[in-house]
């Protein structure tokens, strides 16, 4: 039997709502959990009470904790008629349940039961999973009779022993009693008053706990991995994709196919369709003065309920043109009238000018692709009724996220407290961003002629150092006994258009350590590189010279993302995107994220402000931002032309046509003490193939440009250059507005994929077991055969005859270290590799590929009909000659079939 169990700590409650008729609550709260039902004690005449009081529940069914939900529901006592009022309610999905030494004190906001509930404050909680032994789980809440809840108020007045004289006595008599009216006990937990019991009792054992089947010792510098069900499976139950059934724009998605409703298909078909109260500011006319200087700053100031917009202001203008939108999501609006005030902005106090009012009843509707509504000139009414303030020119309509003035609107949902503006709402709206478009530039250093030096007695140690914005490469000193230098080095440096960066080159002469003397420098602005062949100097004086060759490279596609999930691998030159033409269209629903969890603290309570971001080749989306939610709804769609590359994050060559996948992807982060669950994001996803013939052509073709097989770059190269293209993403696309934050950037591209991991390596590791596990187990079934094992081979080193612990010097044993961790990488890469080719032929054989194990089996026919009917005799005088045939008639570009095998599938893009 399993010993799981989630603690509860309830501490308290702050600005709850007055329930009793004297501005006050008597407030009590009970949780539910796994059809069991604890209860703490009664605070009462008090708004913000404090209970400190801990609870534990037994967790039936691990497997099933994710599909749990704990609730806890705040109530008031109402003495007189032995009753209760709802004050709020807090729900918890069981997938952000962590351990304890994870779990903080979080506030979270009460929620409302129905319409017309009236709820605010909020609770606060520290819920934590532990299967310490030694902790039993409290007594369970058998029903909740009115006539009981008085109960608590005397027990607290109790001391320790008799409450637990009195629990023991209810529970002898619900034991043995056989009257179910008299077996009904309210049993109470005891609360924390001035015992030391706030830390964790597993805190106090010598034996750290477990959950589930994993032990969670706290092992320095370890990964940790929390399972939430027994067993062995190779990844945990709540990291898995849960496949969803949502009600979307274009109907309910069952099995990945629509079923259609009887209203009509919206545009936005991938995402639930929202409802949102729309309201344009034109422009004023006429505009009458407050001030006593005559002047007017004029600024209108939209409300809805407790929701406001305001507009920038204008200084001395009676005649503003704002032209700005807002938008009032309709599931927040808690007012049946719209408010369009026209203010004048002053330093102590606003004045008010005007206002307009409308009934949210008379607001007609829209749907695109019908024409935006018209705006209209309406009277601006004073104080007193009287409209003779000038005239405003509006626009208020409902309408859905489909229409076009959605994204460049000012969003309630997105809008902060402090910061009502549309101005300020700019800066979290929804945005799509486009990468630059990268070159490379190789600079060849040639020769240098007729070097001057400052020094006759000697011949210069030379070297060129070339620099394009932050990016420095030096050619290799020469110590040639002459002042005509050779170097004949390439220098590979990123760009990205518009050019507005030079080539700085200088010749360097090193006079001693660490002294460096420059004989001579030159700029070429990049800007003019295509027109530029070579350069001369005056030939009215005397100067040395520097011979070099500057290509910008157009035949190659510049890395800014791994190789293993590149989602765009078309060259620099524009001119041969011909030969990749677009095979179909991907279409990306974001519909909501669930279970996230809190980032900062607002207002004394945990909350997040989160948008998501999604990137297919060189288009980046950003959704807008949902202020001070866990539980955010995006539903923002999103449309990409699908080019001839295959491998992203989400893979799309493993996608049915046509078909709409659902699901929920869990949101996983590294921390110090291994991998964190931060929630839930639920996404749409469909690709609609426009070209079922250039699909399939798409498996012969080579997976880079030509380039890369003609003049390879080196793996030192491609790491480096990879590094200095990703800066130069991250440093354009952050001077956006609003900016996409380079750490974002650099977290999307995978920028030190690179680099050695123990944990990268100890996954490479497992995949590779897995793919030759068949293998591996033929092999200890015959070595038991013949009772013969294989002797360990060991390696000898150079550190191997150093003492252990070690007796050399630290900066000696850091440059072992480095050493071994640039080694360790390699071979990380290596066993990747490895394994990636194994899993590519497991994907062809368990169809993960659909459409290139259904080309592999055409192919299989083919050859086993060219068997059947041709002679092995010619089959191998053919083989031969084309093995042994000229180097003239063979071709530097891999063959179809390797170029099919490399598109294949891995699982290498599920590695973080």
């Amino acid at each position: 039997m399993s010993n799981l169990k989630l603690g509860v700590e309830v501490v308290s409650a702050h600005n709850l709502m007055p329930k009793d008729g004297q501005g006050s609550a008597s407030a009590f709260v009970e949780l539910h959990f796994d059809n069991q039902k604890f209860r703490t004690t009664t605070k009462e005449k008090d708004l913000n009470p404090v209970w400190n009081e801990s609870f534990y529940f037994n967790i039936s069914d691990p497997n099933n904790l994710s599909n749990l939900n704990l609730e806890a529901w705040v109530y008031n006592l109402v003495k007189t008629t032995n009753s209760k009022s709802f004050l709020g309610k807090v729900r918890l999905t069981g997938t952000s349940f962590v351990p304890y030494s994870d779990a903080a004190v979080l506030h979270y906001p009460l929620e409302k039961r129905g319409i017309l509930s009236r709820v605010k404050g909020e609770l606060g909680l520290k819920v934590f999973l532990t299967d310490d032994p030694s902790i039993r789980s409290s007594n369970p809440l058998p029903a909740m009779e009115s006539s009981v809840l008085t109960d608590s108020h005397r027990t607290q007045a109790q001391g320790p022993v008799q409450q637990v004289q009195n629990i023991v006595q209810n529970m002898v008599q619900g034991a043995f009693s056989n009257d179910k009216a008299e077996a009904r006990h309210t049993f109470h937990h005891l609360p924390n008053t001035n015992v030391p019991q706030q830390q964790h009792p597993a805190a106090m054992s010598q034996e750290p706990g477990r959950f589930g089947a994993d032990q969670m010792r706290a092992e320095p510098q370890g990964s940790r991995i929390v399972r939430m069900f027994s067993g062995s499976a190779s990844q945990p139950l709540d990291y898995q994709l849960k496949e969803t059934s949502p009600i979307l724009g274009g109907g309910q998605i069952v099995g990945g196919r629509v079923i259609r409703a009887d209203k009509p298909a919206s545009t936005y078909d991938l995402v639930e369709q929202m409802h949102y109260l729309f309201v344009r500011v034109v422009k004023a006319r006429d505009l009458p003065t407050k001030d006593v200087t005559g002047s007017l700053d004029p600024f209108v100031e939209v409300r809805v309920g407790n929701y406001k917009g305001i507009t920038k202001h204008f200084e001395k203008n009676k005649n503003p043109e704002w032209n700005e939108v807002f938008a009032f999501a309709g599931d927040r609006m808690q007012s049946s009238v719209l408010e369009v005030v026209v203010k004048d902005k002053d330093m102590l106090k606003d004045d008010i000018v005007g206002f307009v009012r409308f009934d949210l009843s008379d607001v007609p509707t829209r749907v695109p692709p019908d024409s935006p509504l018209a705006p209209e000139w309406y009277r601006i009414a004073n104080s007193k009724g009287e409209k003779n303030n000038g005239e405003l020119m509006l626009a208020v309509w409902y309408g859905t996220q489909a229409d076009e003035a959605f994204p460049d609107a000012w969003h309630s949902d997105a809008a902060s407290h402090h910061d009502s503006s549309a101005a300020g709402s700019s800066y979290i709206r929804s945005k799509v961003y486009h990468s630059p478009r990268l070159w490379y530039v190789r600079v060849t250093i040639v020769e240098a002629q007729d070097l001057v030096t400052t020094e006759k007695t000697r011949f210069p140690d030379v070297y060129v150092k070339a620099q394009i914005g932050n990016q420095i490469l030096k050619t290799k000193p020469t110590q040639a006994r002459t002042l005509n230098p050779l170097w004949n080095e390439d220098l590979i440096f990123v760009v990205a258009e518009p050019f507005e960066d030079h080539l700085m080159l200088s010749v360097e002469d090193r006079v001693g350590p660490n002294k460096d003397e420059t004989i001579g420098r030159t700029i070429i602005p990049l800007s003019a590189l295509k027109n530029v062949l070579s350069k001369k100097d005056k030939k009215d004086k005397f100067a040395s010279r520097l011979r070099l060759c500057l290509f910008l490279e157009g035949g190659y596609h510049v890395h800014d993302e791994s190789t293993h999930y590149s989602s765009d691998l078309r060259p620099s030159l524009k001119q041969l995107w011909l030969r990749t033409p677009s095979i179909g269209v991907l279409e990306l629903g974001i519909l909501n994220a669930d279970g996230l969890h809190p980032m900062k603290t607002r207002d004394q309570k945990g909350t997040s402000d989160t948008y998501c971001v999604a990137k297919y080749g060189q288009k980046w989306v950003r959704t807008r931002t949902i202020m001070n939610s866990l539980s955010p709804k995006y539903n923002e769609q999103y449309t990409w032309e699908r080019p001839e590359n295959w491998k992203v994050r989400i893979r799309i060559s493993t996608l049915e046509t046509g078909r709409v996948y659902t699901h929920t992807y869990p949101l996983l982060v590294l921390h110090p003490n291994g991998v964190k669950k931060m929630g839930e994001l639920h996404l749409a996803i469909r690709f609609s193939c426009t070209s079922l013939m250039n699909t399939m052509l798409i498996y012969s073709r080579p997976l880079l440009p030509k380039m890369h097989y003609i003049k390879p770059f080196t793996v030192m190269q491609q790491d480096m250059l990879r590094h200095q293209a990703v800066n130069i993403v991250a440093a354009r696309l952050s001077r956006s507005e609003p900016p996409l934050r380079k750490e974002v950037i650099e977290y999307m591209s995978d920028m030190d994929s690179h680099l050695w991991s123990m944990r990268r390596s100890k996954a490479n590791f497992f995949r590779l077991m897995s793919v030759f596990s068949g293998l591996i187990a033929v092999g200890k079934w015959f070595g038991e055969v013949c009772t013969w094992k294989n002797p360990i081979t060991t390696g000898l080193l150079d550190e191997e005859f150093d003492s252990f612990p070690t007796s050399r010097g630290s900066e000696l044993v850091r440059m072992r270290y480095d050493r071994l961790r640039s080694v360790a990488g390699r071979i990380q890469t290596v066993v990747g590799d490895v394994a990636t080719q194994g899993e590519r032929f497991q994907a062809l054989l368990s169809w993960r590929d659909p459409r290139a194990t259904t080309i592999f089996l055409v192919f299989c026919l083919l050859v086993a009909l060219v068997l059947y009917i041709t002679p092995f005799q010619v089959l191998a005088l053919v083989a031969g000659f084309y093995h042994m045939r000229h180097p003239r008639f063979r071709g530097r570009l891999p063959s179809a079939p390797i170029n099919f095998f490399r598109r294949l599938p891995a699982k290498t893009d599920s590695m973080l």
